[in-house]
């Protein structure tokens, strides 16, 4: 039996991208993740939670004022996208009052928010997805559905990548769909393609990962000679498969397999280059990557003659960026990969007061035998581990900048430092994600003076 339909104004949002509305059965509050303010939606009821209660939008029956924007036109259904309907600038001011009302918790101002260079055209790497968007439907490759966990919709038009990504999506979901291979069915476990993994560069270099599971049966020289003849801007330098059975949706590397090329593809960033590797993290938006580490570096007092940890470090970009000036800086990263790429990248920029670590911030901190005058730290999503947070404050530096991709994680960890005699002294939002609900935050962080 399906669930009953609702309808609610949105009146208000908190983060990340949640419209607030009243239950129209009374004034409990009604969270409905995707809908904006001043929209009015129909939606089904879901969790009861201690002051709210969750809903699941259904879909928008009138749009809100804020939306005055054509926008992508697979808005509708994408769920990667959720302000193609906004203004440029409508959309940083919802972002700025999502965050700041976020904030208002721990009695942090935001002081300033920074715009990305570009809206469009802008993200250097894209996981797609193969399924269909309806059951038993064709064969899709793009983006997961608006609150669909099964359904993907083909997304050959989407307006934040490059053309080339655009090219490359549809002519990969043809090229399987008239060999007849089908999806990895979630279910049934029938099927093998699972995702494809695109990475571009400004400088038009082009990494392909195609993932698959351990049994399929493909031409590897003749998939290569497809993707090599395609017209494209920019230039195909490598292309991978990698084989996953992994249960999870996640795309878990248990056999990688170099097809051709090299081993990575090279990236420009504040007059450096670098090697980013199929499972390099590297910042999604170049352009405004390289706003946000000059942003970061300025927010700190002087980094001439310091000794700076870079925890999380990934290809070692802000790492590198530092150690223009500074006496020493040690970059630590879980991914290998990456620190391979880091070291490599390093010595052809010619820094050569850089270490990388290969590692657990966790276990690798404990390694360190020197102090550290700055610590520098930009963990994953789920922020920082608790065990590692307390071994690194203890170092007791004189400053940490914090830059993160997840506001909700870097406020708990903010009020960890709080509570360990760290001041916060400046934060700030840049809108490194335009289209999305995401952002990224820096703050930076001075000892109390005893």
């Amino acid at each position: 039996m399906a669930k009953k339909l609702k309808t609610t104004k949105i009146l208000s949002t908190t983060y990340p991208n949640i419209g607030i509305g009243h239950w129209e059965e009374g004034d409990e509050e009604i969270h409905i993740k995707g809908a904006i303010e001043g929209q009015v939606v129909e939606y089904t009821l879901g969790r009861k939670r201690p002051d709210h209660r969750d809903g699941k939008l259904y879909r928008v029956v009138e749009n809100s004022p804020l939306e005055d924007q054509t926008g992508c036109v697979h808005k509708d259904k994408c769920g990667g996208c959720v302000y193609q309907s906004l203004t440029q600038e409508n959309e940083i001011k919802y972002k700025q009052k999502q965050i700041q009302n976020l904030f208002n918790k721990e009695g942090i101002e935001i002081s300033k928010v920074i715009d990305s260079p570009t809206y469009t055209s802008y993200r250097n790497k894209m996981e797609y997805s193969f399924g269909d968007e309806y059951k038993d439907g064709p064969l899709t490759l793009g983006m997961h559905k608006k609150n669909r966990f099964y359904d993907i919709v083909n997304t050959e038009s989407c307006l934040i990548v490059h053309e080339d990504f655009n090219i490359l999506q549809k002519s990969i979901r043809d090229y399987f769909a008239a060999l007849g291979l089908d999806y990895l069915h979630k279910k049934t476990r029938e099927g093998n393609l699972r995702h494809l993994v695109i990475r571009r560069s400004d400088l038009g270099e082009i990494l392909l990962n195609l993932v698959v599971t351990s049994d399929t049966k493909i031409s590897k020289e003749a998939f290569v000679d497809f993707l090599l003849n395609l017209d494209l801007e920019g230039e195909v330098k490598s292309i991978y498969l990698t084989y996953n059975d992994a249960l999870s949706d996640a795309i878990i590397p248990e056999k990688v397999e170099k097809l051709f090329g090299r081993d990575y593809i090279i990236e420009e960033l504040a007059g450096l280059k670098f090697k980013i590797g199929p499972f390099s993290f590297f910042q999604t938006n170049t352009k405004s990557a390289e706003v946000l580490y000059k942003e970061a570096i300025g927010m700190l007092e002087d980094i001439e003659d310091k000794i700076i940890f870079d925890l999380y470090s990934g290809t070692g970009t802000i790492t590198q960026i530092l150690g223009k000036k500074a006496k020493k800086v040690y970059g630590i990263e879980l991914v290998e990969e990456a620190v391979e790429s880091a070291k490599k990248s390093a010595a052809e920029n010619g820094i050569e007061n850089v270490e990388f670590i290969a590692g657990d911030v966790l276990e690798k901190v404990d390694e360190l035998q020197v102090d550290a005058d700055i610590i520098v730290v930009d963990p994953p999503r789920e922020g920082i581990h608790p065990k590692a947070l307390g071994k690194i404050i203890a170092f007791r530096p004189k400053e940490f900048l914090y830059i993160s991709c997840n506001p909700k994680t870097m406020l708990r960890d903010l009020k960890i430092f709080k509570e360990e005699g760290y001041e916060i002294v400046e934060t700030k939002m840049q809108n490194q994600f335009p289209r999305t609900s995401h952002c990224e935050m820096i703050s930076i962080l001075k000892r109390k003076m005893i």
